[in-house]
Protein backbone atom coordinates (compact mmCIF):
# COMPACT_ATOMS: atom_id res chain seq x y z
CA UNK A 1 0.00 0.00 0.00
CA UNK A 2 1.50 3.64 -1.13
CA UNK A 3 1.78 5.82 1.95
CA UNK A 4 0.83 8.70 -0.68
CA UNK A 5 -2.21 10.95 0.10
CA UNK A 6 -4.01 13.52 -2.36
CA UNK A 7 -6.28 16.25 -1.43
CA UNK A 8 -8.86 15.78 -3.93
CA UNK A 9 -9.70 19.62 -3.46
CA UNK A 10 -6.36 20.76 -4.67
CA UNK A 11 -4.30 20.75 -6.94
CA UNK A 12 -0.83 20.47 -5.34
CA UNK A 13 1.29 17.49 -6.83
CA UNK A 14 3.79 15.44 -4.70
CA UNK A 15 7.29 16.98 -4.13
CA UNK A 16 9.72 16.67 -6.71
CA UNK A 17 11.04 13.19 -6.97
CA UNK A 18 8.46 11.38 -5.01
CA UNK A 19 6.70 8.43 -6.20
CA UNK A 20 2.94 7.59 -5.25
CA UNK A 21 0.71 4.31 -6.10
CA UNK A 22 1.90 4.48 -9.41
CA UNK A 23 5.21 5.22 -10.74
CA UNK A 24 5.47 9.15 -11.92
CA UNK A 25 4.46 10.10 -8.57
CA UNK A 26 0.70 11.02 -9.78
CA UNK A 27 -2.83 10.36 -7.77
CA UNK A 28 -4.35 7.53 -10.05
CA UNK A 29 -7.71 8.78 -9.48
CA UNK A 30 -8.69 11.63 -12.07
CA UNK A 31 -7.06 9.50 -14.87
CA UNK A 32 -8.98 6.73 -14.59
CA UNK A 33 -12.37 6.15 -17.00
CA UNK A 34 -14.86 5.45 -15.43
CA UNK A 35 -18.00 3.80 -16.54
CA UNK A 36 -20.68 6.96 -15.48
CA UNK A 37 -18.48 9.04 -18.46
CA UNK A 38 -19.12 6.76 -20.92
CA UNK A 39 -22.81 6.35 -20.00
CA UNK A 40 -22.77 10.43 -19.99
CA UNK A 41 -21.35 10.35 -23.64
CA UNK A 42 -18.07 12.33 -22.16
CA UNK A 43 -14.68 11.93 -20.82
CA UNK A 44 -13.66 15.75 -19.58
CA UNK A 45 -9.99 14.72 -18.79
CA UNK A 46 -6.59 13.18 -20.04
CA UNK A 47 -6.54 9.13 -19.16
CA UNK A 48 -3.65 7.68 -17.52
CA UNK A 49 -1.79 5.06 -19.20
CA UNK A 50 1.21 2.80 -18.88
CA UNK A 51 4.06 1.40 -20.96
CA UNK A 52 6.98 -1.52 -21.18
CA UNK A 53 9.40 1.48 -21.26
CA UNK A 54 10.00 4.56 -19.89
CA UNK A 55 13.04 6.99 -19.75
CA UNK A 56 15.12 7.74 -16.64
CA UNK A 57 13.26 11.41 -16.62
CA UNK A 58 9.66 13.22 -15.99
CA UNK A 59 7.85 15.93 -17.54
CA UNK A 60 5.14 18.16 -15.82
CA UNK A 61 2.80 16.96 -14.55
CA UNK A 62 4.57 13.72 -12.75
CA UNK A 63 7.29 14.42 -9.98
CA UNK A 64 8.79 10.84 -10.55
CA UNK A 65 10.66 8.08 -12.61
CA UNK A 66 11.08 4.78 -12.25
CA UNK A 67 13.60 3.86 -15.07
CA UNK A 68 16.99 2.99 -15.75
CA UNK A 69 17.21 3.99 -19.61
CA UNK A 70 18.75 7.45 -20.86
CA UNK A 71 17.23 6.32 -24.36
CA UNK A 72 15.70 9.91 -25.87
CA UNK A 73 13.49 7.74 -28.29
CA UNK A 74 11.79 6.31 -24.69
CA UNK A 75 9.35 8.63 -23.38
CA UNK A 76 9.54 10.28 -20.05
CA UNK A 77 6.67 9.89 -17.31
CA UNK A 78 4.11 12.38 -17.90
CA UNK A 79 4.61 12.63 -21.51
CA UNK A 80 1.27 13.32 -23.20
CA UNK A 81 -0.09 11.52 -26.17
CA UNK A 82 -2.84 12.75 -28.23
CA UNK A 83 -5.22 10.56 -30.74
CA UNK A 84 -4.42 12.06 -33.93
CA UNK A 85 -7.65 13.70 -35.34
CA UNK A 86 -7.37 12.39 -38.64
CA UNK A 87 -7.76 8.76 -36.78
CA UNK A 88 -11.16 7.60 -37.76
CA UNK A 89 -13.55 6.85 -34.96
CA UNK A 90 -16.27 5.36 -36.82
CA UNK A 91 -15.88 1.99 -36.81
CA UNK A 92 -16.20 1.50 -32.81
CA UNK A 93 -18.80 1.02 -30.48
CA UNK A 94 -20.88 3.79 -28.92
CA UNK A 95 -18.53 3.36 -25.72
CA UNK A 96 -15.11 2.94 -27.10
CA UNK A 97 -15.68 6.41 -29.33
CA UNK A 98 -16.31 8.19 -26.03
CA UNK A 99 -13.04 7.06 -24.95
CA UNK A 100 -11.25 7.93 -28.24
CA UNK A 101 -13.11 11.28 -28.51
CA UNK A 102 -11.14 11.79 -25.28
CA UNK A 103 -8.02 10.40 -26.75
CA UNK A 104 -8.50 13.22 -29.10
CA UNK A 105 -9.44 15.91 -27.08
CA UNK A 106 -7.03 15.53 -23.55
CA UNK A 107 -5.03 12.84 -24.79
CA UNK A 108 -3.16 10.18 -22.40
CA UNK A 109 -0.62 10.56 -19.58
CA UNK A 110 2.31 8.26 -19.24
CA UNK A 111 1.92 7.24 -15.33
CA UNK A 112 3.72 3.56 -15.13
CA UNK A 113 5.23 0.95 -16.10
CA UNK A 114 3.24 -2.04 -17.80
CA UNK A 115 1.33 -3.15 -20.68
CA UNK A 116 2.16 -0.65 -24.02
CA UNK A 117 -0.59 1.80 -24.23
CA UNK A 118 -2.58 0.43 -21.82
CA UNK A 119 -5.38 2.54 -20.70
CA UNK A 120 -6.77 2.39 -16.73
CA UNK A 121 -10.27 2.26 -15.58
CA UNK A 122 -12.39 2.20 -12.31
CA UNK A 123 -13.95 -0.80 -11.52
CA UNK A 124 -17.70 -1.51 -12.93
CA UNK A 125 -19.57 -4.77 -14.04
CA UNK A 126 -21.20 -2.82 -16.96
CA UNK A 127 -17.88 -2.53 -18.42
CA UNK A 128 -18.08 -4.60 -22.12
CA UNK A 129 -14.61 -6.35 -22.00
CA UNK A 130 -14.82 -7.72 -26.06
CA UNK A 131 -15.63 -4.36 -26.94
CA UNK A 132 -12.95 -2.87 -24.88
CA UNK A 133 -10.10 -5.37 -25.94
CA UNK A 134 -10.94 -3.95 -29.34
CA UNK A 135 -9.27 -0.50 -28.36
CA UNK A 136 -6.50 -2.69 -28.98
CA UNK A 137 -6.67 -1.72 -32.96
CA UNK A 138 -5.65 1.47 -32.44
CA UNK A 139 -1.64 1.52 -32.60
CA UNK A 140 0.91 3.83 -30.91
CA UNK A 141 1.90 5.28 -34.66
CA UNK A 142 -1.92 6.67 -34.65
CA UNK A 143 -0.96 9.22 -31.84
CA UNK A 144 1.26 12.31 -31.74
CA UNK A 145 3.62 13.48 -28.73
CA UNK A 146 2.25 16.64 -26.91
CA UNK A 147 4.50 19.68 -25.32
CA UNK A 148 2.40 19.55 -22.07
CA UNK A 149 4.59 22.79 -21.21
CA UNK A 150 2.12 25.27 -22.42
CA UNK A 151 -0.47 24.13 -20.14
CA UNK A 152 1.81 24.39 -17.39
CA UNK A 153 0.63 27.08 -14.29
CA UNK A 154 3.45 26.03 -11.82
CA UNK A 155 5.56 23.15 -11.54
CA UNK A 156 4.07 21.97 -8.38
CA UNK A 157 0.79 22.26 -9.55
CA UNK A 158 -1.56 19.45 -11.26
CA UNK A 159 -3.82 22.98 -12.63
CA UNK A 160 -3.54 23.14 -16.24
CA UNK A 161 -4.43 26.20 -18.48
CA UNK A 162 -8.12 25.92 -20.33
CA UNK A 163 -8.43 27.49 -23.42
Amino acid sequence: MSGAVFDLKSNQLRPANWTSADAAGLPILPGLVRYEEIASGEIKHAIRFTAKKTQKAYLWPARHYASKITDKNVPPMGTRFRLKASFNIDGFSKENQVILRALKKYGMILADNGSDWFLSGAPNEKWNNDQLHKLGKVLGDQFEAVDSESLMISTDSGEAKQN
